[in-house]
């Protein structure tokens, strides 16, 4: 910990502090899921380990590559997926609102019954985790999981296989809704790129191991959340939504459609970063 504090790390790609980073390093190389790191926390470990614990806190700070590289995995609400250099990281909002009650079907929830959900689309689905915990989440519904990059799919069939649910994911190359052609779906879900120009310029170098097709929103962030906006009515069943993670994209969404009620959506790191739109309102 003392180590990553001094080197000037980033730490953005699922642990926020070095003390959190160290154990997941820790745990990763000594094959400790982390709700069981607490519990070993004080053993003693072999020579062998201890040398595969400074290996990677040594790799992690020389090559300044994201943690979840190093050791090819990430937990995203203490699920488990495989992730390298050819997807982005996962750490999207949008696993915590699918793992709360925004989904539940309780009196704050965004659908009535989770059950009755029967068709959802993950738009920019990277490593597929979204996919992966809509279909643990909707356990009735049939997910199409998109994306434009051939590398990220890869990623995404290997957590798909991972998890044993080929027969309810379906992976699809193509630019946003082109290869879903007229489908229709009971929910929307993305976490496209949203990075703006400015952003791109100053990315630390953490984020540039990443692929930067993940990344870039275009000169004003909004470039593909603005396309997913003007398209993702033609595909939504009547009672539906679109849950779109933006980042600090919110003021200049607003700016774009100055008419357009958005319902912002809150998390335990988060405020405004996520927005949920309507069937109807997307009409």
């Amino acid at each position: 910990m003392t180590q990553f504090a001094a080197a000037d790390l980033v730490f953005a790609h699922g642990t926020t502090d070095p003390l959190a980073e160290a154990a997941f390093l820790v745990g990763e190389a000594l094959r400790l899921a982390p709700d069981r790191f607490e519990l070993f926390a004080a053993a003693r470990v072999a020579r062998h380990e201890q040398d595969a614990v400074f290996d990677l806190i040594e790799a992690r700070i020389r090559t300044r590559k994201p943690a979840a590289y190093l050791v090819q995995k990430a937990y995203v609400r203490g699920v488990a997926f495989y992730v390298d250099e050819r997807a982005i990281v996962p750490r999207s909002y949008l696993g915590e609102m699918l793992d709360g009650e925004l989904f539940a079907g309780e009196d704050a929830s965004l659908v009535d019954d989770p059950d009755a959900i029967e068709r959802v689309l993950d738009l920019c689905t990277g490593s597929g985790c979204l996919a992966v915990l809509a279909a643990m989440r909707f356990p009735n519904a049939a997910i199409d999981a998109v994306d434009v990059s051939a590398d990220a799919l890869a990623v995404a069939a290997r957590n798909v296989a991972g998890h044993g649910l080929e027969e309810r994911i379906t992976l699809h190359r193509g630019d946003l809704f082109a290869p879903v052609k007229r489908e229709r779906y009971d929910l929307i879900i993305s976490n496209p790129p949203y990075v703006d120009a400015d952003g791109m310029a100053a990315l630390p170098a953490e984020c540039r191991h990443e692929p930067a097709l993940a990344l870039d929103g275009g000169p004003d962030g909004i470039a593909i959340v603005r396309r997913i906006i003007d398209n993702a009515g033609h595909h939504l069943t009547g009672n539906a939504g679109l849950l779109c993670e933006v980042g600090r994209d919110r003021p200049v969404l607003e700016t774009s459609y100055p008419d357009m009620s958005f319902l912002w959506l809150d998390t335990e790191e988060s405020t405004g970063e996520v927005f949920w739109l309507t069937a109807a309102q997307l009409a």
